[in-house]
């Protein structure tokens, strides 16, 4: 069935490196995996591992409006800023990046911690924590480099078909390809038993998703104006899929909608799996300008035959035959060769 949902303290001593507990890393984890106490943060691979217990200076806890002081802590610098009160690990994080974004790398992991002045150095961020109020904090870098290894198995995979609409039929460069190469995949992922998100761009000017694609048994159908596709309900539905880690990405545009969901979907600790050859913008330049800036930043940029034989892996499978049904005429090139 398709579901369509229309006391003032001193800072405490100068930050030190150090290292701390981390968590799991980006390539194996994911927006529904049930252990992560916390998201992902944008544009890094971070690692947070907050203990069971609490502490720190900024207990969870109701409290009053307005901003509360902060300083942030990252390397050898401290610049101290402000969160508004309740503001959790995801609102510190993003600071983190306003502050320091252009000095973090998104191949490492991280932890988050906290200066405690009853232990008089930092802990592990405490699970639940709030801002209430100042207080030092600090990202520290783990020593563990992250490598991609793009493995996928069929219970730990989504499939997110991105905008394939019939008002873009006459604008997207090979969308007949495209859309023929799109619905081979919304086929396997049905035969294998991967949960499919399909998104509409703002539906009512742009129209329906072509009817050559065929929806039954997605898992969800959801309109949307903003380009990425992971909104709130994509999060939820995310969320309630147990132990997701990779996310298999196509649709229009290359450059647009689709670059936009792959980092966010990265930022949040989800390996993204790009399929070339359905995926296409209006322009063959922002189309391979798009595919080769993704590549550049970790997101595996990949083609249909290779994702569906990865995922069966076995010519034993039981499934193998229907799915080399799926693949025995070549999928169509759509303009890749040309500018390979």
């Amino acid at each position: 069935m398709v579901r369509r949902r229309s006391r003032t303290r001193d800072w405490g001593p100068p930050v030190c490196p150090g290292g701390g507990s981390g968590w799991r890393s980006s390539n194996s984890g994911g927006l529904g995996r049930r252990e992560a106490p916390e998201r992902m943060p944008l544009n890094m691979a971070a690692a947070a591992a907050p203990p069971a217990g609490g502490g720190g200076c900024c207990p969870a806890g109701p409290g009053g409006g307005g901003s509360v002081p902060v300083l942030f802590c990252f390397s050898v610098f401290a610049r101290p800023s402000t969160v508004p009160h309740g503001a959790g690990y995801e609102l510190l994080i993003q600071k983190f990046l306003s502050l320091y974004g252009d000095q973090l790398d998104m191949h490492r992991k991280f932890v988050v911690q906290l200066f405690a002045e009853e232990w008089s150095q930092y802990i592990d961020l405490p699970k639940g924590f709030v801002v209430s109020e100042r207080c030092k904090v600090r990202l520290v870098p783990l020593q563990i480099q992250i490598t991609t290894l793009g493995n996928l198995t069929p219970s730990s995979t989504v499939f997110f078909c991105c905008d394939m609409q019939e008002r873009f039929r006459p604008a997207i460069k090979y969308f007949g390809d495209i859309i023929s190469v799109g619905q081979r995949l919304v086929q396997g992922a049905r035969i294998l038993g991967i949960p499919v998100i399909v998104t509409e761009q703002y539906p009512k000017g742009l129209g329906s998703t072509v009817q050559e694609i065929d929806l039954t048994g997605v898992k969800l159908v959801l309109p949307k104006t903003k380009f990425s596709m992971v909104l709130p309900e994509v999060e939820a539905a995310l969320a309630d899929i147990p132990g997701v880690r990779s996310v298999v990405l196509f649709g229009v545009e290359t450059h647009v909608c689709i670059q936009q969901t792959a980092l966010e979907l990265v930022g949040r600790g989800v390996e993204v799996h790009i399929v070339a050859d359905a995926t296409s913008s209006r322009s063959m330049m922002d189309r391979m300008f798009a595919l080769e800036r993704l590549a550049r930043t970790g997101i595996i940029v990949t083609t249909s035959e290779a994702i569906l034989l990865q995922l069966v892996a076995d010519k034993d499978h039981p499934k193998f035959k229907e799915i080399q049904n799926i693949i025995k005429a070549s999928a169509p090139e759509s303009g890749l060769l040309s500018k390979v």
